[in-house]
């Protein structure tokens, strides 16, 4: 395609929306982001470059393979609705990815090799934003129905994109869900102030139901609680069942120490804090940071969401342990483009450190040794030592202990798979990874009818890439019950 503006990324420079500033953000639980100007967006779409190959939709870029340079010519064009066509194409939600992805894309774009990016993310962001503001994006009802009957066991990101794209096909689609709202890691995984439940969330989700999806909440699938339902009876009701659980047994830090109270898994912590926004029913387990001391050991996105969260909750001080030594500013000689760059990032959780603390909280390169406690099993602290890397091994350094004041310290260290309660009584088999195990692009497990897809099946990742695996999990689902699909 000839892009609109040809000389577009030689005359404008990148240039992001803005986030609301630190210092105001944090005084409420509301989405970071500010308004979307048109001019701007109109004259970033212009950067987009007519440059032949489209890396931004390659394998190192977006992995639901976006249509990128259409839909930022078409905003730089002003047709805004053609543009929410082309992305929805290949993104059932975009609204989602638009705020939470990293944006790989962007990593990948060819202008990237010379030149600061093209800001993609914002684009995509603002054109279903416009989308949803102009009642361009309504339930549509398929027009025949299979009489197939389809059951999804998790509603995160690839459960969601499967049963809005079997919907599509016109089979009858139920998603089963544990928790008391829908979205999985949407919905308690992320926070509010990076992702809006109400107006967002579940705004894409009343428009599947009224589509015609069925979605169960507070439903535990092979157990026999008050809303369990039995293995065999859902697949004797159901022509095809999908796990898409999600990866959600945490990385622990067995030191000494770790039963005093004081120490969470990351995910315990947001989830009960997203539950008392939206004021859902909290149990004892709700943690508030106000007037603490607080650690975050892990220095990925969910560090960075505890960070922010402990932050608005009025913590005293905050430290954030990072293993690893500090990214550089540019990619390295090993980091070519177009890999995802691995460079030093200040996330919005850092950002809002650093206006209320004066610092970035982020202390590169130390190994934690030692919970310490009052002798009352309280935490009051951490002992940790400095690392060094030697030959790609990490190897502790003899002296350097330290002693850090803690109240509260969240553990952000990532996932180690999905849990397997109900795998092991369908007889799932797993990987080396203790994931389930079920070939990239085909989806079957070893049982018969039963498919895995998103992070339950491949490990800990990205919204995106759950998004990805929920539509080609659709497809072979679709391809098994009919013989043949038309989903792309």
């Amino acid at each position: 395609m000839i892009m609109g503006k040809i000389t577009g990324f030689m005359e404008i420079d990148r240039l992001t929306e803005p986030y609301r500033k630190a210092d105001e953000r944090i005084k409420d639980f509301k989405e970071i982001y500010t308004d979307h100007n048109e001019i701007h967006l109109k004259n970033q779409g212009a950067r987009c470059m007519d440059c032949g190959v489209p890396f931004c939709q390659s394998d190192n870029g977006c992995p639901i393979h976006n249509l990128i340079p259409e839909w930022n010519d078409l905003v730089y064009q002003h047709q805004w609705k053609d543009a929410l066509d082309r992305l929805h194409e290949t993104n059932n939600f975009p609204e989602f990815t638009g705020r939470v992805c990293p944006a790989p894309c962007e990593g990948a774009c060819v202008l990237g090799i010379t030149d600061p990016p093209v800001t993609i993310k914002n684009i995509e962001m603002a054109i279903v934003d416009r989308g949803f503001q102009e009642g361009w994006i309504n339930p549509i009802q398929p027009k025949n129905r299979t009489n197939k009957k389809i059951a999804i066991v998790g509603s995160g990101p690839a459960g969601l994109a499967a049963a809005d794209q079997l919907n599509k096909a016109g089979h009858n689609v139920s998603v089963f869900e544990r928790e008391d709202r829908v979205g999985g890691l949407l919905m308690y995984g992320i926070p509010n102030m990076k992702l809006e439940k109400e107006e967002i969330v579940n705004r894409r989700i009343e428009i599947m139901k009224d589509s015609g999806i069925d979605f169960i909440t507070n439903a535990n699938i092979g157990t026999s609680s008050k809303n369990g339902f039995n293995t065999d009876s859902i697949l004797r009701e159901y022509d095809a069942l999908l796990l898409a659980t999600g990866a959600t047994t945490p990385r622990d830090l067995n030191i000494p120490g770790r039963d005093l109270k004081g120490v969470h898994f990351a995910m315990d912590y947001l989830t009960a804090n997203t539950k008392k926004v939206l004021d859902s029913k909290v149990d004892n387990n709700y943690i508030s940071a106000k007037g603490k001391n607080v650690i975050v050991i892990g220095g990925g996105d969910t560090g960075t969401d505890c960070i922010g969260t402990a932050l608005r909750q009025g913590c005293k001080s905050l430290v954030n342990f990072e293993l690893l030594p500090q990214p550089p500013q540019s990619r390295a000689d090993s980091n070519p483009w177009p890999s995802w760059p691995k460079i030093l990032r200040t996330e919005y959780g850092h950002e809002e450190a650093i206006s209320k603390f004066g610092k970035d909280p982020r202390s590169y390169k130390l190994s934690s040794k030692q919970f310490l406690g009052d002798g009352k099993e309280n935490l009051t602290g951490i002992i940790t030592e400095e690392i060094q890397l030697v030959n790609g091994r990490i190897i502790t350094l003899p002296g350097t202990e330290k002693k850090w004041k803690a109240d509260l310290i969240f553990l952000a260290m990532g996932f180690l798979g999905p849990e397997h309660g109900l795998s092991d009584q369908l007889g799932i088999t797993y990987d080396e990874r203790s994931n389930y195990k079920a070939n990239y692009g085909e989806y079957k497990t070893n049982i018969n009818k039963i498919f895995a897809a998103g992070d339950c099946r491949r490990g800990q990742s990205l919204v995106v890439n759950a998004i990805n695996e929920g539509r080609e999990a659709a497809r072979e689902i679709d391809i098994f019950l009919m013989g043949e699909t038309q989903l792309p």
